[in-house]
């Protein structure tokens, strides 16, 4: 492609060079760069691209996409000086890719909680209304039918463009995606245009990468402030920052509330381990999923399909027979009926809410038993926090391993145990191997009791100093239930 056609809407400060050339593929990962690349130095968190725009010069670079033009400079190489350049990035893979967000109904789903959810009942959901479709999420990215493993919640923008690009090949008419905090701040997100968004909650989470918790309350109002006039902006009014999302957006404003007046609004008539049911803008449904945390999810996709000009009926219809996502609120039940959950909550909040749900739902004396860990390297200060609320609401706590990473999983409990209360150590044991952990509360539980495991959901692996060994909670879960059968 020629470079010209790549720099539609690139704020340029300084040119060197010629923009008559064509260009093989883009890159910012030096260590990629192939003969006739546009290598883009970003400034990272642990290293600056620019330290190595000589060596790519060396490889092959023709374009080199910087903030500040290097001293030495190669005549047969192109310089652009951009403000900043990942916002470049992210606006040149779009245009290398012809623009796909543009070609269909892009909607973004951000907030601490629920976004994996949403997104994937919307998929399914578009999917069963008969509409060629798109997923971008946590667990799995879709083509239609087709899998594509996912291994950020965002993709970099490359990827991201390239993904949806093959969206618009397959005749895709809408793409569902998650926007992470990390990607809208890191401008994954830069150059795609977005029919909607919606927002979940905010609680506290990733202030290992934003440091304040009001540095990531305005990370995710940023994504609402960049929507399109054309765009619809949706949110969750019963969270106390949810209309803060909506303040400044150019997009057309909407609401969805259980508590609150709202655009979108529903009532929880009854909540089991069978399913929710709930009366929704005056329609009485039956749904499978479980939890008032899902009430709001399922009331965010009804939302945004109205806004999307769906038939209320068959929406309700098709909805009232998904499940959610893998590894939310999975639920096993054992031949000695113990019930076993599975779920990927990993914040304060989201334990209480898997935790109050489950409250809410038992029937009498049974135990609640939750196996629980933090994961290494990320934002410690939640971990003591995460442990009270898992000994505030279980009978029994087992501290033990997520994916530790390259963190001692023994400081990591450590840490835990400064949240759990004097009152609380009664309850609570360490075993730090997680296999061992599962297996001790299948052996403590009784017919009836009811084992959370907590933290890693859908994932299939335990990331121990850098490897990822092969580990699946529900897999070693079923395995347990089944030995003590």
């Amino acid at each position: 492609m020629q470079l010209q056609e790549l720099l539609y809407g690139i704020a340029i400060t300084n040119l060197i060079g010629t923009t008559n050339r064509e260009v093989s593929e883009l890159v910012f990962d030096s260590r990629q760069v192939r003969e006739g690349d546009v290598f883009f130095a970003i400034r990272g968190t642990l290293s600056d691209g620019h330290d190595y725009i000589s060596s790519t010069i060396e490889k092959g670079a023709s374009v080199v996409i910087c903030e500040q033009v290097p001293r030495e400079l190669k005549a047969s190489v192109t310089y652009i000086a951009v403000a900043d350049s990942a916002v470049a990035l992210g606006i040149m893979a779009a245009n290398f890719c012809e623009n796909p967000a543009s070609k269909l109904k892009l909607i973004g789903i951000t907030g601490t909680n629920g976004k994996t959810t949403i997104a994937t009942l919307l998929f399914k959901l578009f999917r069963g209304l008969g509409f060629k479709s798109g997923l971008i999420s946590t667990v799995q990215n879709h083509i239609n039918e087709q899998v594509i493993p996912a291994t950020h919640t965002t993709p970099n923008p490359i990827a991201l463009n390239k993904l949806l690009k093959d969206m618009v090949d397959a005749g895709c008419s809408y793409c569902f995606m998650e926007v992470s905090s990390h990607a809208i701040v890191q401008h994954r997100i830069a150059g795609l245009t977005f029919s909607g968004g919606v927002f979940s909650n905010i609680t506290h989470d990733h202030l290992d990468f934003h440091l304040t918790f009001d540095n990531y309350l305005k990370a995710k109002k940023q994504f609402f402030d960049s929507l399109p006039k054309s765009a619809f902006a949706l949110t969750n009014t019963d969270d106390k920052n949810g209309m803060v999302m909506l303040q400044n957006t150019r997009a057309s404003k909407k609401t969805y509330a259980l508590k609150q007046l709202a655009d979108f609004k529903a009532r929880i008539i009854e909540n089991s381990f069978r399913g929710l049911h709930l009366d929704v803008n005056g329609a009485d449904v039956f749904f499978k999923l479980v939890g008032s945390f899902n009430a709001y999810n399922l009331l965010a996709v009804y939302g945004t399909a109205m806004l999307l000009e769906q038939d209320p009926l068959d929406v309700l219809t098709i909805l009232s027979n998904l499940d959610g996502a893998e590894g939310r609120f999975d639920y096993i039940l054992s031949p000695q009926k113990i019930i076993g959950i599975v779920d990927y909550a990993h914040t304060p909040d989201a334990v209480q809410n898997v935790l109050s749900t489950i409250q809410n739902i038992r029937k009498g004396n049974e135990q609640v038993i939750t196996v629980i860990g933090c994961g290494g390297d990320r934002d410690k200060s939640k971990r003591p926090v995460m442990a009270q609320v898992a000994c505030d609401w279980s009978d029994k706590v087992i501290l033990t391993s997520d994916n530790p990473r390259t963190e001692d999983p023994q400081v990591i409990v450590n840490d835990m145990e400064a949240g759990v209360s004097p009152t609380n150590r009664r309850k609570t044991l360490v075993i730090l191997d997680r296999k061992e952990a599962i297996k001790t509360a299948c052996l403590l539980a009784k017919p009836g009791d009811i084992i959370l495991l907590a933290g890693k959901g859908h994932e299939k692996y335990q990331e121990i100093n850098g490897v990822r060994n092969h580990f699946d909670d529900k897999e070693i879960l079923t395995e347990q239930f089944n030995l003590i059968s």
